[in-house]
């Protein structure tokens, strides 16, 4: 073949090619934009309880989530997470709360005050580990602001995380008080967006990318009917287990495989990072009925496969929104669920835990972020078949 020939060859070849590309383009962009399924969509039904109808932290009557996602160049990978126990104003209006720490390897601004008092009087913030001073700090100015506050002179902020520097510039602290109160502002009732949103944006959970995940739990306790709600940030390691069959053993994810090869390139050991997670009832508990509750969200987190290692820092806030408790009443007259009722409320908790953990992993998208950094999300179609192949 002369040289004029094989010029023609080369350039009909690099044509097609060309040609090509949109089409390769439009399937990768139809690829990403299919939904990722939730539990419910793969046949996961973890414990003996039905969800409520949204199977979301929302289910609890008045509860309200917002969020916004920080998503700038290529290295900003962030968020904040808003949950509202309730529309009105929550420092006049407080709610029965309890915190639990499971590994206190992490930062809870605010927690001591909710330990001594019992009480919740701002919504919750989820966010990184270097922005929960300025989250904190915004979201004190936007309760001060609130109608009925005037004088106030003292408030307690409530803010977690979970630490996203593998994905994020974190050190940049890119979260800005106009998102806080974007997140606060924004807040609903209704469906939860899940996976790579809002705090969850550069989560990552088993070596696969976390996020932000709920589900809720309908019960009966004594001789009423009770929601259980659970909205988590997972960003935390172990052994990758769902509905009961060891993901783990048959599905890595490349940080763990290339961990081998290259070790100081990885991010954390898998074992190590934190959990956020928040649990809502309607149930009339008060706050050492709630830390109860709030101690039994952790066995969710085991049930997925927690190793609790030395460096998670996982932290469980939970509330009541009934029995609220008035800044400016002399007194008040309360009704409690009885003790001997609670086992089913504590079961749900640990249902809707490890639920709201799989739908974290499962609604999840790939990202890539800081230096390069990649999460991949969870492949669905090898844990479709990895599932099929255990009975559950």
């Amino acid at each position: 073949m002369n040289t004029s020939a094989k010029t023609r060859w080369i350039v009909l070849f690099a044509s097609a090619f060309l040609l090509l590309l949109p089409v390769r383009a439009a399937a990768q962009a139809n690829s990403a934009a299919e939904p990722r399924p939730r539990a419910r969509d793969l046949g996961i039904r973890p414990g003996a309880f039905d969800p409520g109808p949204l199977n979301a932290i929302t289910d609890v009557a008045g509860v309200r989530v917002g969020q916004v996602t920080i998503t700038e160049g290529n290295s900003v990978r962030t968020g904040v997470t808003a949950i509202l126990p309730h529309p009105g104003n929550l420092f006049r209006e407080k709610v029965a709360a309890a915190v639990y720490v499971y590994n206190a390897f992490g930062k809870l601004v605010g927690s001591t005050q909710v330990q001594e008092l019992g009480q919740l009087e701002t919504p919750i913030l989820l966010t990184n580990t270097l922005s929960v001073w300025d989250a904190a700090a915004a979201m004190t100015g936007w309760m001060l602001a609130r109608p009925g506050n005037e004088e106030v002179r003292s408030i307690n902020p409530v803010v977690g995380e979970t630490n996203d520097g593998w994905l994020n510039d974190i050190r940049g602290r890119h979260v800005r008080p106009e998102h806080v109160r974007q997140a606060l502002e924004s807040a609903r009732e209704g469906a939860v967006e899940e996976g790579s949103v809002g705090a969850g944006a550069g989560t990552m959970a088993f070596g696969w990318k976390g996020g932000i995940g709920t589900s809720s739990r309908r019960i009966a306790a004594g001789k009423s009917g009770y929601t259980v709600g659970v909205l988590v940030q997972t960003n935390f390691g172990g052994s990758l287990t769902i509905d009961g069959v060891p993901v783990w053993r048959e599905l890595q994810p490349p940080q763990e495989r290339a961990a081998l090869e290259r070790p100081s390139e990885q991010p954390a050991k898998s074992g190590d990072g934190s959990c956020m997670i928040v649990v809502a009832t309607d149930a009339p508990l008060d706050a050492r009925q709630l830390h109860r509750l709030a101690a039994r969200a952790v066995f969710g987190m085991a049930r997925a496969g927690s190793s609790g290692s030395n460096g998670s820092g996982d932290f469980v806030i939970a509330f009541s929104t009934t029995n609220r408790i008035a800044t400016d009443a002399a007194s008040q007259s309360i009704t409690l669920l009885r003790d001997d009722d609670l086992s089913p409320l504590f079961e749900a908790t640990i249902e809707a835990t490890e639920e709201a953990i799989d739908n974290s992993l499962l609604r999840a998208t790939t990202v890539r972020g800081r230096d390069g950094h990649a999460a991949e999300a969870l492949p669905i179609a090898r844990l479709r078949e990895l599932l099929s192949r255990h009975p559950r």
